[in-house]
């Protein structure tokens, strides 16, 4: 099995991170193959940056259609263009904000998730709700730290975000709202006493328990594969 995990911002290091957390809970005869796209942003932070991520993200699944891909997850909590690559991939297509919230489910009465930007929040109660999410989350929380400024200096900031929405809360877990986060569950559950999930590996898990199940998105109707048609511009090379 072919696992493409998409990380739709073009950052080589958020990259690699997204790719070793994926690894880790790849099955055995799991391959996981982690790319960026060749356009883009360098991190998404705004609609604006995920509309314009989601023409490189597009072409990576096109990409991995070509090279016998099993099924795909989107690496950005915002879950950029999934409908779009669901229409273009056989296999299925995760994202990680999906995966995440789905997950915590099954771990209480009800999640927290702490995101990146204060300006993200929105993008994620959106997310809960047509996720059918709604009434388990409980809150959306920022720390305010840049994507790109996830570092290892920045993990207590996120513990202590993570700790005081817990309690604002009355949340029985913990999303985390950025794939800048994918290796930071563990010391945060240690640190806090809930259970804390990362919607990369999330994401992977599920990918590898519907390929394993013979499952995909249903091609009946609106995901099917996409009308051919001209493009221009730009876009040129997305037309058929």
């Amino acid at each position: 099995m072919i696992v493409k995990v998409v990380n739709p911002n073009t950052s080589a290091e958020m990259t690699a991170l997204v790719e070793r957390s994926a690894k880790a809970v790849a099955a055995p005869g799991t391959t996981v193959v982690a790319v960026r796209p060749a356009m883009g942003p360098a991190s998404i932070e705004s609609h604006y940056d995920e509309a314009l991520s989601v023409p490189g993200l597009l072409a990576e699944v096109a990409a991995g259609e070509q090279s016998g891909v099993d099924g795909y997850v989107v690496a950005c909590f915002g879950d950029p263009g999934l409908d779009a690559a669901r229409e273009l991939a056989r296999g299925p297509v995760v994202g990680i904000a999906e995966a995440a919230m789905r997950t915590a489910a099954y771990l209480g009465r009800g999640f927290t998730v702490v995101t990146t930007l204060s300006r993200t929040r929105g993008r994620a109660w959106d997310l809960a709700e047509r996720y059918g999410m709604r009434g388990l989350c409980r809150g959306v929380h920022a720390c305010d730290i840049p994507v790109l400024e996830l570092d290892r200096a920045a993990l207590d900031v996120v513990t202590a975000a993570c700790a005081r929405a817990v309690e604002a809360d009355g949340a029985d877990a913990v999303v985390l709202g950025c794939a800048g986060m994918t290796d930071w569950a563990a010391p945060i559950a240690e640190a806090i006493g809930v259970p804390v999930v990362d919607g990369v590996q999330a994401g992977v898990l599920a990918v590898q328990a519907l390929v394993e199940m013979g499952l995909r998105t249903g091609k009946r109707d609106e995901f099917a594969v996409p009308p051919p048609k001209r493009y221009t511009g730009l876009l040129r090379d997305f037309g058929s």
